[in-house]
């Protein structure tokens, strides 16, 4: 697995390298068109960090790659997360060992469950759901507002974003920690 893992990440290395090249190397500076703000006290150009205003394609496509990056980092984040929060410890007793669970839907001739733990329930998910769930209100709460004022500001964006991930991370942890742990065996026949 682990050298699957490294030619895959050599790879993409090879791949990228050249355009992160062309990227670093970018575009000549353009002159920045100023707002007068004698006129208005919109500011569309502010935000929290400090980022360029023209980017070039290349350059672009670095800041994809390092997103989609970022994205697969969080989803290996997360699904360590469930399996460790899920996963019930070694010395702990099953329901079942060899599928005398009435799951009819799950037992069929070639298929059956080996193992079944009943979710956890602990308070730690309860709290983790409750405060998940205030965070998307609030994270909704302020991109309405951000949205109903004139000046449409440059904040939606981290506001979605919030909301998304405070979202996702509640499922997360609605799986982690009230969903069942089953593990099924299977046939198969390769003819």
């Amino acid at each position: 697995m682990r050298r699957n893992t490294i030619l895959i990440g050599l790879l993409i290395t090879a791949v990228l390298l050249p355009m992160w090249y062309v990227a670093l190397h970018g575009e000549p500076p353009s002159e920045e068109i100023a707002i007068d703000e004698s006129v208005s006290d919109i500011r569309p150009l502010e935000s929290p960090v400090e980022t360029p205003n023209k980017l070039s394609p290349s350059q672009v496509g670095v800041v994809v790659w390092v997103a989609l990056f970022g994205l697969v980092g969080v989803l290996t984040a997360a699904h360590q997360f469930m399996n460790r929060a899920v996963r019930p410890p070694d010395d702990a007793e099953p329901v079942t060992d060899g599928g005398t669970v009435s799951l009819p839907w799950l037992n069929t001739e070639h298929r059956w469950v080996v193992e079944y733990h009943d979710a956890s329930d602990a308070i730690e998910g309860l709290v983790a759901m409750s405060g998940l769930t205030v965070l998307s209100i609030v994270f909704a709460a302020l991109f309405t507002g951000e949205y109903l004022t004139l000046a449409r500001t440059q904040y939606f964006g981290l506001y979605a974003t919030g909301m998304f991930l405070s979202l996702a991370l509640s499922t997360v942890a609605y799986y982690a920690w009230f969903m069942p742990h089953v593990e099924v065996a299977e046939i198969r026949g390769h003819e």
